[in-house]
């Protein structure tokens, strides 16, 4: 281990990986169920699902197998979310498009996902995506760790746990609890999900004292417990105070992973007469959209974390950020011949950085996780979402102090920070987000009599998601 990963001269050890990346993959495990979810529109159950469960598994373990043994970098990767939304969309477009069913379609959308990956390997091979790091201006650089930090406190109070209920939903704990005018109020909107918002809301804040308190004592493994803890509280809430048991869903589970329908679905199975039926146009369109999301926020969250984690020199820079971005590609071509939309790097790596990840054996220790998820999917499940809430909300906390690197008297930083800063949790989109920043920062400059501080490629890319935001469509 030492002589792979150099855990010395990374100050860390086998045990703190190891538990780094538990962390990770705690924080994470929920896309393993819902990137299927969404890739198929829950038709939970059927070959098409299954398939993109396993190629979930599958090239997400790939790609962080590549971080760790390419970059040395504690990062995970996986499909990405909203990536996949917008994947899912595409397909169903594509249907309509052509005609094709939605499994057909599904596999013609699949080739877009391969040109992608090819694409970035290319790049990244040729340092191409490495000098588009380079042209990130350092003011913008220097927003990116905090806007993504508030982007996982509002995922980790907003989104991430969500209730139903007979009056719909999902309910959030932000917007619908926290949000409501009085309690009673809220009572009659959620209807009996009241009660399971209760738990989430204790839940959540109890997780996050504990990890806060842990860190304050110097105890790295602060957010695993926390989250252990916090998962306690939630499944001991749902068998005495909501009647529930927290474990009845592994009673009927399936611990055999489901091969023979991957084989027939997703495993290689490119439509590529129905890709050429989408016509070149919207096809390149396509393409040129998926690169330009993942590579911002893939770029976007190898930066932001790094940051946080010290692992950038004076300039911003990371080291083996070329492997790292080389590793994305790979995911992300393994993800197209297994079948599932673009794997890129998961802003929750960092929980597993701020539990004390430094070096590729985190990114390992998450990819063996992964993969062991094709035979044990259902006990990854029952981690309740209002523990990894905790987790993403302490950690979101942590990058806001990179706030502190910003110059706040410069303007030519201040805003685009600021827009990113609001854009980031709003959008979602840490790619967009970045955008943002870089179309600011470009004008400031310009129409400041500074246009030379600009660099030609910080001019290349601010046009080009001018184009991406106004004329693509």
């Amino acid at each position: 281990m030492e002589q792979i990963f150099k855990l010395k001269a990374n100050g860390t050890s086998v045990r703190t990986e190891i538990l780094a990346g538990l962390t990770t993959f705690m924080t994470m495990a929920y896309i393993i169920a819902l990137n299927p979810n969404l890739l198929t529109n829950f038709d939970v159950g059927s070959s098409l699902w299954n398939g993109v469960f396993m190629a979930t598994c599958i090239a997400s373990a790939v790609g962080m197998f590549c971080m760790a043994f390419l970059a040395n970098k504690p990062f995970a990767l996986a499909p990405g979310m909203g990536l996949n939304s917008f994947f899912a969309v595409v397909v169903a477009n594509v249907a309509g498009l052509t005609g094709l069913t939605y499994v057909e379609s599904f596999q013609a959308a699949l080739v877009i996902i391969l040109i992608e990956g090819i694409v970035f390997i290319i790049l990244s091979v040729l340092n191409i995506r490495e000098k588009i790091v380079d042209a990130i201006p350092l003011g913008v650089r220097l927003g990116i760790s905090p806007a993504i930090g508030l982007m996982l406190m509002n995922i980790g109070l907003g989104s991430n746990a969500g209730i139903y209920s007979e009056n719909g939903g999902p309910f959030y704990v932000m917007r619908d609890f926290f949000g409501a005018l009085t309690p009673s109020v809220a009572q009659t909107s959620m209807g009996s999900g009241y009660a399971p918002m209760i738990l989430t809301v204790v839940t959540m804040f109890i997780g996050l004292f504990v990890i806060v308190i842990l860190a304050k004592k110097g105890i790295r493994a602060a957010v695993l417990i926390g989250m252990l803890v916090a998962s306690i509280i939630y499944w001991v809430g749902q068998a005495v105070f909501l009647g529930t048991n927290p474990f009845a869903s592994l009673a009927g589970a399936s611990f055999v992973p489901p091969f023979a329908d991957m084989m027939e679905t997703t495993f290689f199975k490119f439509n590529f007469s129905g890709f050429l039926d989408i016509g070149l146009f919207t096809a390149v369109t396509l393409i040129i959209t998926f690169c330009m999301i993942d590579m911002f926020d893939t770029i976007g969250t190898l930066v932001g974390t790094a940051s946080r984690a010290g692992m950038v020199d004076k300039e911003g820079n990371m080291p083996n950020m070329k492997e790292a971005l080389l590793s994305d590609a790979i995911g992300t071509v393994a993800g197209a011949c297994t079948g599932t939309s673009t794997v890129t790097t998961f802003v929750e790596s960092a929980s597993g950085v701020e539990a004390g990840g430094r070096t590729g054996l985190t990114a390992l220790t998450t990819g063996v996780l992964f993969l062991a998820c094709m035979f044990i999917a259902p006990v990854a499940a029952i981690i309740p979402a209002a523990a990894t809430s905790s987790a993403l909300i302490y950690v979101g906390v942590l990058m806001l102090m990179g706030l502190k690197n910003v110059d706040f008297d410069d303007m030519d930083q201040m805003v685009p920070v600021a827009l990113m800063l609001i854009a980031m949790p709003i959008s979602g989109s840490i790619g967009h987000a970045i955008g943002l920043g870089l179309i600011a920062y470009t004008v400031i400059k310009v129409f400041s009599g500074k246009a030379k501080d600009v660099s030609v490629l910080t001019y290349v890319i601010s046009a080009l998601f001018l184009v991406k935001f106004f004329l693509i469509v």
